[in-house]
């Protein structure tokens, strides 16, 4: 890609407003490179930094920061948004990722600023870092105190604001970056939950026990929860079977034919989900990287709700939402069919009626749902007794919370937490 690849998709007008607009906000400089890291555009009136200059007064320092700005662009290309390292000479280095459609063009930095004061640890490191530019101490130490100090929430909230301005100020479109971004947070996520499973050993639900939380959430249409429920199936997967494509994929298949019923008995017509079906499988057949896998997945997993709202029995599931919320919320306590009802503005015999229609079981039952799980929860990653965990969960009879965990789980707590724990 050349220097000016970049302005068949951004002008150097919009540039110099982008400029305008951060500096009115910031008081700060920004510049431009392209992928190679070679510096396309700088603002008219951009200031001089003589620390700067000083690192490129040599061949050597000019690359050493022409590599830095090319290995920055390409860390935050693939984390799709603003990436902030302190730079090969020790100063702070921001950088916002430059794109359009799928296009990569490069990015927009600015910095040039310290995080800490001026010490003497900090002057030892700067001068080994710039070995092989210079050597003279004095300069550095007289370039050093010439920087300015910016603490790193401002210099996070300025990458940000960069960022929108970026975007908002011209024709750009991040599309590859907004993909890019739910690719990074959906990966972060997964990571915490085989975090959390190495930590509990065998804490997982089996596959069968995912599908049938997942389905209940797609019927009501709750995109939230259906993507918790997702992720931590999908570290499962990964935690059991690392590094199996193909593993994953059949796993996903199976899901996405379990989803695609689940949105059918929400109301979507059976002839779209076919045709939905048939697109997943193509597209499911394609994909050839794990992380893109995960967040295929989830895109199709969305795609499912979206249609269960659209469709004639959406008003319905509009209306037993805050029921699920309710419920999800104060299952702690001792509720009642008319708290529940009375939460969704509804009759308790409509409410109960359209329950048990769009989500395939009774209130009572979606409540004892949610006291079991988090007892099961409770049970693997805490020292409470069964005694506590039943009062925490809701219960107030010890003997019918055991026998209603052992009719949902086939074990009793305690045989439970001794099959499912590592002994301590």
């Amino acid at each position: 890609m050349n220097s000016e690849k970049m302005f068949e998709h951004i002008s150097k007008e919009e540039l110099e407003k982008a400029s305008r607009i951060f500096w009115k906000n910031f008081g700060e400089d920004i510049w431009a490179s392209n992928t190679f890291g070679d510096t396309v555009f700088t603002p008219e009136k951009a200031g001089q930094v003589e620390f700067c200059e000083i690192v490129n007064c040599s061949d050597e320092g000019r690359e050493r920061c022409r590599k830095q700005r090319a290995d920055s662009i390409r860390m935050s290309m693939e984390i799709g948004q603003p990436y902030i390292t302190i730079c090969h000479a020790g100063i702070l280095l921001g950088c916002v990722p430059v794109v359009d459609q799928d296009t990569q063009l490069g990015g927009l930095f600015f910095g040039k600023c310290l995080c800490e004061n001026v010490c003497q640890s900090l002057l030892k490191d700067i001068k080994k870092r710039l070995k092989g530019i210079t050597n003279d101490q004095s300069q550095i130490l007289h370039a050093l105190l010439e920087l300015p100090n910016t603490p790193p929430r401002k210099i996070h909230s300025a990458s940000e604001r960069l960022y929108d301005i970026l975007y908002s100020e011209t024709r750009l479109n991040p599309k590859m970056l907004q993909w890019q971004r739910e690719l990074s947070r959906q990966q972060a996520e997964i990571g915490e939950y085989i975090a959390e499973q190495k930590r509990l050993k065998n804490v997982s639900s089996t596959p069968y026990e995912y599908e049938k939380k997942l389905m209940s959430k797609v019927r009501i249409g709750d995109k939230t929860q259906t993507r918790e429920i997702l992720n931590c199936m999908l570290a499962s997967i990964m935690l059991k079977s690392p590094g199996e494509l193909n593993v994953l994929k059949a796993r996903l298949l199976e899901l996405i034919s379990v989803l695609s019923r689940a949105a059918a008995e929400g109301g979507v017509d059976i002839d779209i989900m076919l045709e939905r079906n048939l697109k997943n499988i193509t597209q499911l057949i394609d994909v050839s990287d794990q992380k893109e896998l995960c967040a295929w997945v989830g895109r199709a997993t969305d795609d499912f709700i979206e249609l269960v709202h659209d469709t004639a029995n959406s008003r319905k599931i509009s209306q037993i939402r805050p029921a699920t919320e309710y419920i999800d919320q104060n299952y702690r306590q001792h509720i009642t069919l008319a708290d529940v009802a009375k939460a969704s503005h509804l009759s308790p015999s409509r409410l109960a009626h359209i329950f048990k229609e769009e989500t395939g079981m009774t209130i009572v039952d979606y409540i004892t749902q949610a006291r079991i799980e988090q007892a099961k929860n409770l049970l693997l990653s805490t020292n409470m007794n069964c005694t506590e965990i039943c009062f925490n969960v809701g219960y107030n009879n010890q003997s019918y919370f055991t026998r209603t965990f052992k009719e949902l789980v086939g074990l009793t707590p305690r045989q439970f937490r001794s099959v499912n724990r590592s002994s301590s």
